[in-house]
């Protein structure tokens, strides 16, 4: 059995404090940012410090606990955090497990939990990756959009775990990464990640997608998702609807690579 590799994460609780890799600041730079305040925690969701759904809820379970330790009433930590990404579905269910401690919770039961999330993330990392690594044939060339990698979650990724998995299973297979505009996720993280673990990537402009399909250059496109609701639509970056209709188009597998934690059944 294999599974994915780079199992480190882009957020962590280190000495009393949330600590989150400021992807901002990538591929240039590797730089942390320590915060060691519920305000701070907060400002690092709303500004793109961190990002991907479930990183972002992993984030937010710590900023909870990080709250009790500093005598924050636990229901208003939860309103601040909550206001700082509704396209976030991971936000609003990882922020509903710290509400539903009881109430007499203190605040190293909060933080247990809060890492209970962030592990449970992990594995279920892993288990999308195991799951999906059949899905891609020896020698493929996958299409991927935005980021939806280890630095999206709390290791591994959705969609780069699954082309890890295939990758540490020997399938010979390549990458080809949308920059996604416009915040160029897939230039800067997924290039930036993939080229971490050995695995070969190349980076094109959004409007290639088609042709390169068209030329039977791509084999499957993978991506990850921000919410999937009810009926099974998948809400992710912009882009990812017309890379899915070109998909269809051309006859060409798209899947969406999504934890449990994503799905929003209301």
């Amino acid at each position: 059995m294999t599974h994915p590799t780079s199992s480190w994460s882009p957020v962590a609780w280190r000495d009393g404090a949330v600590i989150l890799l400021d992807q901002r600041r990538l591929p240039l730079e590797e730089v942390y940012v320590r915060c060691d305040t519920v305000e701070a925690v907060a400002a690092g969701i709303t500004d793109m410090v961190v990002r991907g759904a479930p990183a972002i809820g992993i984030t937010a379970a710590y900023g909870v606990a990080l709250a009790a330790r500093l005598g924050w009433d636990r229901d208003r930590a939860i309103a601040v955090l909550a206001a700082t990404r509704p396209t976030a579905v991971n936000l609003f269910w990882a922020l509903e497990r710290m509400r539903r401690l009881p109430g007499a919770a203190d605040a190293d039961q909060l933080l247990a939990e809060a890492i209970r999330v962030h592990d449970e993330d992990k594995a279920i990392c892993q288990a999308i990756g195991r799951h999906g690594e059949a899905l891609i044939p020896d020698g493929a060339t996958v299409l991927t959009h935005c980021n939806a990698g280890a630095l999206a979650t709390g290791a591994y990724g959705t969609a780069l775990a699954v082309i890890r998995a295939a990758h540490a299973a020997g399938k010979r297979i390549k990458v080809i990464a949308d920059e996604t505009r416009p915040y160029l996720q897939g230039a800067r993280l997924t290039a930036w990640e993939l080229h971490k673990d050995g695995i070969p990537v190349t980076v094109i402009t959004d409007n290639m997608a088609g042709w390169l399909m068209a030329q039977g250059q791509i084999d499957c496109a993978i991506v990850g998702s921000d919410r999937t609701v009810r009926n099974g639509d998948v809400c992710n970056k912009i882009g990812t609807y017309s890379v899915a209709v070109l998909a269809k188009h051309h006859g060409l597998p798209f899947y969406a690579a999504v934890p449990v934690s994503t799905f929003d059944l209301t």
